[in-house]
């Protein structure tokens, strides 16, 4: 498969270029350090499956760079790599339809497991995020009760339950199916279910819904 990194530090795309080609070898990096060479990029390579951008670009900052590698490439998933790690920052680009977030100052470890769940149709999100994102809970309240309850306020199954949990820990639709024994037709009913009753359209917007809503898991 083709992938396109959007970074405008030449150091910084040949270091990543060197580690794609180390662990993946599957995957063809393609470097562009604007978004003006990212869209002859995808011009030129029709087939790249997954792009991975810097919200600081010379010819465009933050968000406004999210959108318009969506608006020249709406089907293919876009990771953010930025060293900005604010919390609004991340839920922002989330917000926005990014499939994922992975700091510039995570360990070679973390990247490379966040790109082999993205890789492989899950969704990453920073270490942590999830927790930060929870609502504070009041002192003298049993946690697992409340949980349950959370649980119950939704009208979540215990087989949706299990979903939604290995959804928030980046599983795809395959690695779900594989782990609860289920068809992944089945699986994805049950995603679609999630879905509706977290009043959310995708993967990662279900994911940061549960973290909000302070539905907590053994992770």
């Amino acid at each position: 498969m083709k992938a396109l990194l959007v970074d405008d530090h030449a150091l910084f795309r040949d270091g990543f270029t060197l580690l794609m080609g180390q662990r993946f070898p599957e995957v063809e990096l393609i470097g562009a350090a604007d978004i003006g060479e990212a869209g002859l990029a995808l011009a030129a390579h029709p087939d790249i499956e997954l792009i991975l951008l810097d919200l600081g670009l010379p010819d465009s900052q933050g968000l406004s760079s999210l959108q318009r590698l969506q608006a020249r490439a709406s089907d293919v998933p876009v990771v953010v790599m930025s060293a900005d790690e604010r919390p609004e920052t991340i839920l922002a680009a989330i917000d926005q339809g990014a499939a994922g977030f992975v700091p510039k100052t995570a360990r070679l470890a973390e990247i490379e497991g966040a790109l082999r769940i993205v890789l492989d149709g899950g969704t990453y999100l920073p270490a942590g995020i999830y927790r930060n994102l929870a609502p504070v809970q009041s002192a003298g309240l049993d946690p697992a009760r409340l949980r349950d309850a959370r649980f119950e306020a939704l009208g979540l199954s215990p087989r949706q339950i299990d979903v939604l949990r290995l959804l928030v820990l980046g599983r795809s639709t395959k690695l779900i199916s594989r782990e609860l024994d289920l068809a992944e037709s089945t699986v994805k009913t049950h995603l679609l279910a999630l879905f509706r009753k977290l009043d959310v359209n995708s993967r990662t917007q279900a994911i940061v819904a549960a973290a909000r809503l302070g539905l907590t898991f053994d992770l």
